[in-house]
């Protein structure tokens, strides 16, 4: 286990978990880019899908409670716009009432 702990540059395994959890929502944002991909390929033109919010605000939000916990002033600046800005669009889809996910 020291090895996995020396490769994370973690001491304990709270700073672990911490870590773990910034990589579940870096996963995120990866998803949401493989989410457009494919459906802009199934479309035959640039789509921007619903889900493509979610997994950008659940990302945005994960690494933001990272960068929070890391004390990470910009990383908490730069997720800090993006959740505004992923929260907003979501907003305005709801609005148009094309919420379909």
């Amino acid at each position: 286990m020291e090895k996995i702990f020396a490769i994370l540059h973690v001491d304990s395994w709270t700073e672990f978990w911490w870590v773990a959890f910034g990589l579940f929502g870096q996963l995120m944002f990866t998803g949401r880019f493989l989410v457009q991909w494919i459906a802009s390929e199934r479309a035959k033109r640039s789509v921007v899908p619903v889900i493509f919010w979610y997994f950008s605000m659940a990302g945005g939000l994960i690494l933001l409670a990272y960068a929070v916990y890391r004390k990470d002033p910009v990383f908490v600046l730069g997720q800090s716009l993006g959740v505004f800005i992923y929260a907003r669009n979501l907003w305005l889809i709801r609005s148009e009432g094309k919420a379909d996910v």
